[in-house]
């Protein structure tokens, strides 16, 4: 009987300690679930830098926050955010059929991360920021502004994984709605 008792209360020990694992300190991980929408998008082939960007928020760790609770539990990250956004845009310019290179690019797109947030209450509510920069190859900027997306999902409360897809999701979103701008079609194909 006590070797049963034992083992329950183990059991529920375990249960109640996984439910309150909190969410810091997480890798970041690519899970997008929104396709890109282009819309109507003059193709350029002239060759577009990617510069890293610069991760300007004020709590460079924090991601994200489950508010369901009358204490919120955080969700954050040691990963370096403004590559992560540079490098998972640059793919998606890539997959618009836009040429990407590495160096020596007609122009070039310089950024920083405003905002990269997901707030959770009955829903998941992400929002991504980026001040964008493109540049010729004097230096010259042709086109700044600040482009942004958000993506909203349902989804079990404080999950990693809803995390990822909805902050990737707002960054496919920031590049649909970028890429339909026709000031900064102009900006690209002027370089």
């Amino acid at each position: 009987m006590r070797t049963r008792l034992l083992l329950i209360l183990l059991a529920v020990t375990a249960v109640a300690n996984a439910a309150t694992r909190l969410l810091v300190h997480v890798p970041l991980e690519w899970r997008p679930t929104s396709e890109l929408r282009l819309g109507t998008m003059e193709a350029t082939q002239k060759p577009i830098e990617f510069g890293t960007f610069k991760d300007a928020r004020t709590d460079k760790e924090t991601i994200g926050e489950n508010r369901e609770d009358e204490r919120p539990k955080p969700v954050t990250t040691t990963a370096d955010v403004g590559a992560f956004v540079s490098t998972h845009m640059r793919e998606l310019f890539d997959r618009a059929g836009l040429k990407t290179v590495d160096s020596n690019g007609a122009v070039t797109i310089r950024g920083e991360v405003r905002r990269f947030f997901t707030s959770e209450t009955s829903t998941y509510k992400s929002e991504l920021v980026v001040h964008i920069e493109v540049a010729g190859r004097d230096g010259k900027t042709l086109w700044s502004g600040t482009a942004s997306g958000d993506a909203t999902r349902f989804g079990r409360s404080y999950k990693l994984e809803n995390y990822y897809e909805v902050l990737s999701d707002a960054i496919v979103n920031t590049v649909s709605s970028l890429l339909q701008s026709p000031e900064f079609q102009r900006a690209l194909a002027g370089g």
